[in-house]
């Protein structure tokens, strides 16, 4: 009788540890899902010309700190302003693309993606390069909050 009581305890014990990975794989899927959700919307906004949709995937915040070409710069709005300056228009834009080579949970709230971009031109060399960025849940939504972008190409 001890040896059916203890079978079905780690029997109970291994589905529960089964349902909870689970649900927690589940849950770190949705929210990988909800990251790439917003980074193919922000290639959408910046392929169409528009840097300011583009810019609804960073945190609209003081503290949001970019690390670009011209070293580190601290806010959204400062964000927002060297993008406008370096990509006055829509042609200076090019085609944006993505590639994400790594996403990794750091918290609940909290992943780190790694990966490279590119800019296409019909009437120049592409441009190119590498990204980590930060994500963080805030409020509900996934956002930006640091971004550590570089030229190679």
């Amino acid at each position: 009788m001890f040896k059916r009581i203890l079978s079905v305890t780690l029997q109970l014990s291994l589905f529960g540890l089964l349902l909870c990975t689970a649900t927690t794989s589940q849950a770190q899927s949705k929210s990988v899902k909800a990251i790439q959700a917003v980074m193919e919307k922000q290639s959408e906004d910046w392929n169409k010309g528009d840097i300011a949709a583009f810019m609804e995937g960073y945190w609209k915040s003081d503290q949001l700190q970019f690390i670009g070409s011209r070293g580190p710069s601290y806010g959204w709005q400062k964000t927002y302003d060297n993008y406008k300056k370096s990509y006055p228009d829509k042609s200076a834009m090019g085609k944006l693309e993505f590639e994400v080579s790594n996403i990794d949970k750091r918290s609940r709230k909290v992943y780190t993606m790694i990966g490279s971009w590119k800019l296409s031109y019909p009437d120049k060399e592409a441009l190119g390069g590498y990204f980590l960025l930060v994500w963080k849940k805030i409020k509900g939504k996934w956002v930006i909050v640091a971004d550590h972008t570089n030229l190679s190409k």
